[in-house]
């Protein structure tokens, strides 16, 4: 419904994409100055935004540009929280957050990789509703990564901690994504 809404005020797919992505970095200027409150509300409006620009494209004409800046932006926006935490606490944070961001990257590249590949087979999948290209499912996905963000905002003391699980759970499932390739595309 808010989805139609928008679409009668003739606000595109891409200005909600672009909208989330600018909450995003908001939510990261809140974290760097240690207002979690804030970020935490931002984060919530920013990823609300994310789920309503598909839904916008589907009730208007939806482009291959708008699936792409939607995956552009959404991957920028995961980069922003943890560099936010980094940047709020550099001595603590630091290395916990390199090696999120690394796992981040990994599990970007193997996603990425595998949706290139699928689309070269023609392979095909609505598990996750219609989308620009291939999704693959994994552990630590935009809903868990949405809770783990929400949940250094709200013990950010616990950043390296979490950061660190998490960390670990994003590289099993890029891992599993590899190993799932591999018996796919052989």
């Amino acid at each position: 419904m808010l989805a139609e809404r928008l679409v009668k005020a003739g606000i595109s797919s891409d200005t909600v994409t672009i909208a989330g992505f600018l909450l995003g970095l908001m939510a990261g200027a809140a974290i760097i100055a240690g207002w979690f409150l804030a970020a935490i509300i931002l984060i919530l409006l920013s990823r609300l935004a994310d789920g309503l620009d598909g839904a916008v494209a589907r009730l208007t004409n939806s482009s291959d540009f708008g699936g792409y800046l939607d995956i552009v932006l959404d991957f920028a926006f995961y980069g922003v929280i943890p560099l936010a935490f980094v940047l709020h606490n550099p001595v603590d944070n630091g290395l916990a957050g390199a090696v999120l961001l690394f796992s981040f990257y990994v599990n970007g590249a193997s996603f990425l990789a595998y949706a290139v590949i699928a689309e070269k087979r023609r392979l095909a999948t609505t598990i996750r509703g219609e989308k620009s290209f291939f999704f693959t499912t994994g552990l630590a996905e935009a809903g868990e990564t949405l809770i783990i963000f929400l949940l250094f905002c709200l013990f950010p003391d616990w950043f390296a901690t979490l950061a660190y699980l998490f960390a670990a759970l994003t590289l099993y499932t890029a891992i599993s994504r590899i190993v799932l390739a591999a018996g796919v595309f052989r």
